[in-house]
Order: C-alpha cells, then structure tokens, then sequence
C-alpha cells in the first residue's frame, strides 16, 4: 500500500516535470539563439504577446473575443453531432438495415480531408458561422457515430438473452442493457470527436473570418507573428485539455464502474 501511494505520487510529478523540462530546452534554445527566433520566438516574447493582446487585443477583437467566437462554433457543432450522432449510432449497431443505410455514407466521408467538402458547404450555407458550424459537425458527427455503433455490436449477447429470459421487453433490454454497456465507448468516441472536431477548427476559420483563435493563428502566420502564432497554438492546447478534462468528469460520474469490470 505504501509503495503504491508513494509510485502514485512520483506519477503525479511526471507531467509538471516534463512540463519544467520543454519549457526550460525552449528557453535555453532561443536564448542562445540555437533556433531562429522569426520560426522558434523565446517564451518572453510569447509572453509579452499574450500581454499585448489581453490590453490592446487583436485585429480589433480582445482575446476573449476570440476565445469565445472559436468555442461556440466548436462547442454547438460539437452538441449537435452528439444529438443525431448518439441514437443514431446505436440503432445502426442494433439493427444491420439502419446500418446498412448510413454507414457507407459515413465510411465515404470519414477519411476526406475537411477543406475537401468545405467549399461545398460555403456554396450551400455561405460563408457565415453555419458552415464553419456544419464543417465541424461532419468532423465531430463521425467518430461519435462509430463509437456508438462498435459499441452496441460488440456486447455479448449472453446479457441480451439472459435479460429477455427475465421476462424484459426490447425497450428494457436496450434502456437496461445495451444503453449501460455502451456508455463506456461513447465516451471514449465524444472526447476523439472533440478532438478532431478541435483540430478541424483553423480550416473552419480559414475562410471569412475575423475573429478565433484559429483564425488569429493564421493571420498572424502570414505577417510571420511567430509570437503570436505560438500564442495561440498554447491557447487551443490548453483549452482543448480543460474541454476534455470536462468531459471525462462526466464520464466519471456517469459510468463510475468503467475500468473496474
């Protein structure tokens, strides 16, 4: 007991550790001026961006401005996807007509590239919020739906026959059995499809933008603002961790026993 809690606290110090480590070879780096500072800035100067930007902000939005525009694209296309992603994917994983109907279309979609199609969706939705909304839907829906669809199929079917044997309906058997069971995969599909969804972001915000924070990235990149290039990559990194970190405390009190099987 002992060498575990004492192994568990040694763990616990890994990743500030690793942390301190990259933050100080960056500085050691730029200050020695082992890397060029227009392609590597210094930590000071990144610092002194994010100092600028809080006061002044950038192209006429405040950082939070940005923060903001980014994570309600990002946040409703993400709800959206889960709302038809979810029931779809488990009833494609109950039953092989629904599948057979949807998941070739997904299967075709899935690997494209997402400024692939993007084009498409500007010429039927425009070029306002809708299709940066509906590009991220696409990424997010896609994961969330495979998730939801493996997860049905690969449940053992001695939990399906022993329910019906205990005099349950197919409502019962699917609300007591299949929905528990699949929790556990769901959610590792909604935190992959927040993920990829996140990392679609800056090709939404490529076309008619002026505020995100993936838009401030590529804005700044062409006027080569490495400063504020590294800013913002920082930004969405850890605002991508917190994200996550929500999500996985919902896991944790919606599917307590998920690893304890």
């Amino acid at each position: 007991m002992i060498i575990a809690n004492i192994r568990g606290k040694s763990e616990k110090l890994l990743t500030p550790l690793t942390i301190v480590i990259i933050l100080t070879i960056w500085f050691i780096a730029t200050t020695l001026k082992l890397v060029d500072p227009k392609l590597v800035p210094a930590p000071q100067s990144v610092w002194a961006a994010l100092l600028d930007i809080m006061r002044n902000g950038y192209k006429s939005h405040t950082l939070p401005q940005h923060l903001a525009a980014s994570m309600q694209r990002l946040v409703a296309a993400f709800l959206e996807a889960v709302v038809v992603a979810v029931p779809l994917g488990l009833a494609s994983g109950y039953n092989s007509k629904i599948r057979a109907i949807f998941e070739p279309l997904i299967e075709f979609y899935r690997p494209l590239p997402p400024l692939a199609y993007y084009t498409v969706l500007i010429l039927w939705l425009g070029i306002e919020n809708e299709s940066k909304i509906a590009l991220l839907f696409l990424a997010c829906f896609a994961p969330v739906y495979i998730s939801c669809a493996s997860a049905v199929m690969k449940i053992k079917e001695d939990y399906i026959n022993n329910a019906y044997a205990l005099g349950a309906n197919k409502w019962q058997v699917f609300f007591h059995v299949i929905f528990p069971a699949c929790l556990p995969d769901m959610f590792t599909g909604l935190r992959t499809a927040l993920g990829v969804g996140y990392t679609t972001l800056v090709s939404a915000e490529m076309v008619a933008s002026s505020s995100g924070i993936g838009w401030m990235v590529l804005d700044a990149s062409r006027y080569l603002r490495s400063d504020i290039v590294f800013l913002g990559i920082v930004i969405m990194g850890i605002t991508g961790i917190l994200l996550d970190k929500v999500i996985q405390i919902i896991e944790q009190n919606i599917v307590p026993w998920k690893g304890k099987e």
